[in-house]
């Protein structure tokens, strides 16, 4: 199975393979800085894990870190994605540049007037939910159906699978990105993947930045193409 859309790449490590991309765009970059916007969950803690392990690669005061979505949770709660992000990456790197977390009390207009003041994202690393959403963005979410001229919205689970009110990255906050990189582990995620790559309107299947790459172990792709 292939995505309709995307570079897909089939591999048993794919934190190892999260660590190469996000150090090749590193390189890359446009400008001095690079911006990258984060994740959350179980898979992206292992990414964050083999980054930091590799993190002589990148020059981290040289790095933007802003996240792509958020629980509204305090920071420091268990299932907060900021909290995640420092433990895992940014507290074993030392500094970046900045980082700035979302706050579900502060609002999605003041992130979003945060996002517009910085250039576009060089890389955003993106989930796949069993569900098929992708950052907190749903099925049957209103937003996902946000206007392009709104970059972060308000979202929750109207199936009620994923817990907590959410902020979120719009399909259009995510297609600014230069790339977007896709992680997807475990058999759990292979209905959701047969499901993209059947040209299903997963909310997943609607980001559309200017590069995609998906990194997919082989219990998510299912059985190689002959």
């Amino acid at each position: 199975m292939r995505p309709p859309f995307g570079e897909l790449e089939v591999t048993e490590d794919v934190p190892a393979a999260f660590s190469a991309h996000v150090r090749r765009a590193f390189s890359g970059r446009l400008g001095d800085r690079f911006t990258l916007v984060l994740s959350g969950g179980p898979t992206a803690a292992r990414c964050y894990e083999r980054l930091a392990s590799d993190s002589g690669a990148l020059e981290w005061p040289l790095v933007d870190v802003f996240m792509g979505d958020e629980r509204c949770v305090g920071p420091d709660d268990p299932d907060a994605n900021q909290r995640m992000v420092r433990h895992t990456l940014l507290e074993q790197v030392g500094p970046a540049g900045s980082f700035h977390p979302m706050s579900c009390a502060d609002g999605p207009e003041a992130y979003e007037r945060l996002l517009r003041s910085r250039p576009p994202p060089d890389l955003v690393h993106l989930g796949l939910g069993p569900d098929g959403h992708t950052a907190s963005l749903f099925s049957g979410s209103p937003a996902l159906e946000e206007p392009t001229a709104r970059l972060v919205a308000e979202s929750e689970d109207p199936a009620g699978r994923n817990p907590h009110r959410r902020m979120t990255l719009t399909l259009a906050g995510i297609d600014r990105a230069r790339l977007a990189v896709f992680t997807v582990v475990s058999a759990e995620k292979h209905d959701a993947f047969a499901r993209l790559c059947a040209g299903e309107d997963i909310p997943a299947a609607r980001v559309r930045p200017a590069q995609v790459v998906w990194l997919v172990d082989p219990g998510a792709a299912g059985p190689a193409e002959g």
